[in-house]
């Protein structure tokens, strides 16, 4: 029987890659940094077998061409190396993807698989800096978070409870850490893909609709509209929410809309589903806020955080 060892939470910006000189002299870009260190050699110390990867998709593995809510890499896993991120093959553990996919159904979720996944920083940005060597097998779980109807956060709560019931069946004795990558609180200049008004959003929506075959004829551009947004951060918010990630206990967020996220911590907050799965994932557990800091330079409220679970809640947490 296979565990989860340990939960990460991590927020993630490709300026961190490619504009470090930008924030180089702010103490806050540096303790976020810091911070990520350490959940690093956490993770190392936790000797994981595999890590199970929970994030974003920013449109450049997905499309709306077709958008599913859920998809997890079964077979070959793909870096889309944008941004300094990591690129190409990435070391795959296809038996684990499989367990999840087959638990999942069997919990009711219809999710969608790959046996050549493309994913981008919202997968890679955290291997990059918390697997860095890139030698742990690596299941990818692709959440829609930016393409509405997005799945509710209890649902997300739900995929992360089937995550731990996969693990612990999959007949195997691995070590297994959950990465939640995304958030927390920022807003993008992005339009839904229904009300598209702007000449700016009207781009986006055909990036977003067009990029799977010609992704770079759109890229300058697209740079060029999310550097000129200027920073929406919520501080408030996300400090509570990672209360909330410290107690182990999601439970007073599970209820919040999409609608309520975006009001109270911008569209980019909607990437803290990923942190909602990762949690239910651990189950009952104790966690620590490692670094956080507002950076507007980044558009982003920057968190990262470990959650170890309670071995004793072990079978409580994925029964």
């Amino acid at each position: 029987m296979s565990e989860i060892v340990l939960g990460v939470g991590a927020s993630h910006s490709t300026l961190m890659n490619t504009h470090w000189d930008e924030v180089d002299d702010l103490a806050d870009a540096h303790r976020f940094r810091d911070g990520l260190a350490i959940a690093r050699d956490e993770l190392a110390a936790a000797r994981p077998d595999a890590v199970i990867v929970i994030g974003s998709n920013h449109f450049r593995g997905m499309f709306l061409d077709l958008m599913p809510a859920f998809t997890v890499g079964v077979g070959e896993v793909l870096g889309a190396g944008e941004a300094g991120t990591p690129e190409g093959s990435l070391p795959a553990d296809p038996n684990l993807a499989r367990s999840i996919v087959d638990t999942a159904v069997a919990s009711g979720f219809d999710p969608a698989f790959s046996l050549r996944l493309t994913v981008d920083h919202g997968i890679t940005h955290a291997l990059q800096y918390l697997v860095p060597a890139l030698e742990i097998p690596v299941v990818p779980v692709v959440i829609n978070m930016f393409a509405p109807p997005l799945p509710s956060l209890r649902r997300c709560f739900e995929l992360g409870r089937a995550i731990a019931r996969a693990v612990r069946g999959d007949g195997e004795a691995k070590r297994v850490a959950v990465i939640a990558s995304g958030g927390l609180s920022h807003r993008l200049p992005w339009p839904k893909w229904f009300a598209a008004f702007s000449d700016d959003d009207r781009f986006l929506v055909e990036a977003w609709l067009n990029g799977r075959v010609s992704w770079s004829e759109y890229e300058v551009r697209r740079r060029q509209i999310i550097r000129a947004a200027e920073p929406d951060i919520s501080p408030d918010f996300d400090r509570w929410f990672l209360g909330l990630i410290e107690k182990g206990d999601v439970s007073p967020i599970l209820d919040h809309t999409a609608e309520r996220i975006e009001a109270d911590a911008g569209n980019g907050a909607q990437e803290i589903r990923s942190w909602v799965a990762m949690a239910a994932a651990v189950g009952a557990g104790s966690g620590r806020t490692l670094a956080y800091a507002p950076i507007e330079q980044w558009l982003t409220g920057m968190g990262v955080a470990t959650l170890y679970p309670h071995t004793d809640d072990l079978t409580e947490a994925t029964s």
